[in-house]
């Protein structure tokens, strides 16, 4: 229990950052004040460009870096019973014995945030090195324990790699093991899970509350998933337009929030059981098509995947010498129509990216077929699948790795009409403007460049970016994972709108089952790279048959911190390891029937 009688561990008094622009000075953060102690667990909520993270970095100085300034207060932070450093006045010397030492900070985007040239196993020693002393072997060995510690698979050979052979959601996991290398007393947490599936999520979240348990450690969570602020937070401060606009006990401010804008944010909060959208053309639909199965009209299937494989190489030694292979995707089928969304779900790695990646030849799958528009995909060459390629787009999982830092706004949005297109130069950036308004984007924003946006924005100028070509089919990964909740269900609902418009279909891939539940027709629940469980998103949530979808389902955190509950079964779910020897030939995949629209694997 936190003891608020007791001195604060960090006191923020009336914090104002602003940053420089070309119309003079912005202010990002205005007159905040707010204390944090031991043990304690404050949450930070707002929307997109709010100034939560503008506010974390501050903490640290470290928006200087980004281009920011702190105009005014101070920031206080009790080193120990008889010293107090205000970090908003600190040296950089004094700065680097706290950073990553006694406050540590999980960053928002983990591609960014980590050195792409140094090893998993280097980034994470050196801290340890730094701040504990530790020798190299000592290091090593406690970099491989922290990897296993936030069920990252195959730790050994994860130290090894670097950032980009990851995933998103085990980059992010590197980072929370970094920032847990050396026991913080502060640990800023900005959106450390919102790449991260429900399970992993879980466990995440209960070795966080681990940690402060055993050293007190206080935690500021930055997040837009109201689902974890009532799991974890004990306080809560709601941002908006860089100023403080409602503070409470979580219990109070879910129970009776005050201000208008906190009663929005709760309202908007996808709730998982709250129902499926109903496919418009629905008909005799079957996930897994085969021999004895009708797919329906021929022309209502717009994307239709056959038995698709997808292995990686794994090369060790002087000469990269092929050693065994990962099975990302193993003999996955499934169809897609026109004006509807098939959601794909499960833990990271399981192959949801991977199946969207190979859809759309971004990766070459070993075998299979891949039907669009008539054409088998698989055989096709980068010359042959240029041209198919308006039809076909994708909203990357990491908006910012995914956006040029030298285009602006209005040429990364009209990029794909600049490729495939003949409009001027006028007419694409009139389409700029028009897609940057459906995407809730001020009209100034076209001029501008990437690093001047959130990260939330960042990802809305991806979707516009997907929607400018009118494609046929949209892989949407991760597509609303870096949104605040209110503007995750405009981006749903607009998302919907276009569908029903002009009859795009959806692949869309989450980790977030309620948001799944809210855009999908369909869902197929993967493990290991296969389908584990496919049909009517009503019958797959609502009635899961196999135990893998149930765990899931029990590991999806409740937006009432009333329904708290300790989930000791999340932490027993295997990790699985994807690599296989080399010659290894999986057994056939044998499905169950539940009824016409529901598939169960069974073997």
């Amino acid at each position: 229990m936190t003891d608020r009688t007791s001195t604060p561990l960090l006191s923020v008094e009336n914090l104002s950052v602003s940053f420089d622009t070309v119309n003079g000075p912005r202010a990002a953060v205005q007159d905040l004040s707010f204390d944090i102690f031991a043990g304690e667990t404050l949450a930070i909520v707002g929307e997109s460009g709010s100034g939560k993270s503008v506010t974390a970095l501050s903490i640290l100085k470290l928006i200087e870096r980004e281009g920011g300034r702190i105009d005014n207060g101070r920031i206080a932070f009790r080193r120990d019973e008889d010293s107090v450093l205000d970090l908003a006045v600190s040296s950089e010397a004094q700065l680097q014995r706290i950073r990553g030492n006694s406050i540590s900070m999980i960053f928002q985007e983990p591609m960014s945030a980590l050195n792409p040239v140094l090893t998993i196993g280097d980034q994470i020693c050196e801290t340890l090195v730094r701040h504990r002393r530790l020798s190299a072997n000592e290091a090593l060995r406690e970099a491989r324990d922290l990897l296993d510690r936030v069920r990252l698979s195959d730790p050994d050979r994860r130290l090894l790699q670097y950032p980009h052979e990851l995933s998103g959601g085990m980059r992010q996991r590197v980072m929370i093991a970094m920032a847990l290398a050396c026991s913080p007393r502060l640990l800023i947490a900005d959106e450390p899970t919102t790449a991260l599936d429900v399970t992993i999520q879980a466990g995440i979240l209960d070795l966080i509350r681990e940690l402060q348990q055993k050293s007190g450690t206080a935690v500021i969570f930055i997040t837009h998933d109201m689902g974890v602020v009532a799991e974890m937070a004990d306080r809560v401060v709601v941002m908006r337009h860089g100023e403080m606009v409602e503070t409470a006990e979580t219990v109070a401010l879910f129970r009776q929030p005050r201000a208008p804008y906190t009663r929005e944010l709760l309202n908007a909060v996808p709730k998982l059981g709250s129902g499926a959208p109903v496919y418009a053309a629905a008909k005799s639909m079957t996930g897994m098509p085969d021999s004895d199965t009708h797919a329906g009209p021929a022309e209502e299937t717009v994307l239709e995947v056959k038995n698709l494989v997808t292995r990686f190489p794994v090369r060790k030694g002087l000469l990269r010498r092929l050693v065994a292979r990962v099975h990302a995707v193993e003999d996955v089928s499934f169809i897609l129509r026109a004006g509807e969304t098939l959601g794909l779900v499960g833990e990271s790695g399981s192959g949801k990216s991977t199946i969207g990646r190979s859809v759309l030849k971004l990766v070459e799958p070993e075998s299979g077929h891949i039907l669009f528009g008539g054409k088998d995909l698989v055989p096709l060459t980068r010359r042959h699948m240029r041209p198919i390629r308006r039809d076909l787009q994708m909203i990357f999982q990491d908006p910012y790795a995914s956006l040029n830092p030298r285009m602006s706004v209005a040429e990364l949005v009209t990029e794909p009409l600049f490729i495939h297109t003949a409009l001027s130069h006028r007419e694409r950036r009139d389409r700029a403007a028009e897609l940057l308004a459906r995407v809730r984007l001020p009209a100034d924003s076209i001029d501008r460049y990437p690093h001047q946006f959130s990260g939330g924005q960042r990802q809305r100028i991806c979707i516009a970016r997907a929607l400018s070509s009118k494609p046929k089919i949209i892989v949407a990964d991760e597509a609303v994972s870096a949104l605040d909740v209110s503007v995750q269900a405009e981006v749903i609902d607009l998302m919907q709108e276009l569908q029903r418009q002009d009859g795009i279909a959806y692949l869309f891939i989450s980790h977030d089952i309620a948001v799944i539940e809210k855009m999908s027709h369909r869902v197929a629940v993967l493990d290991q790279g296969r389908i584990v469980e496919i049909g009517t998103t009503d019958a797959v949530l609502q009635h899961p048959r196999h135990d893998y979808t149930r765990q899931l389902l029990d590991a999806v955190p409740i937006a009432d911190p009333r329904c708290r509950r300790v989930r000791t079964s999340v932490q027993q779910i295997e990790r699985k390891n994807p690599i296989r020897p080399i010659g290894h030939k999986p057994s056939p995949l044998a499905y169950q029937s539940i009824g016409t629209d529901h598939r169960v694997l069974t073997a």
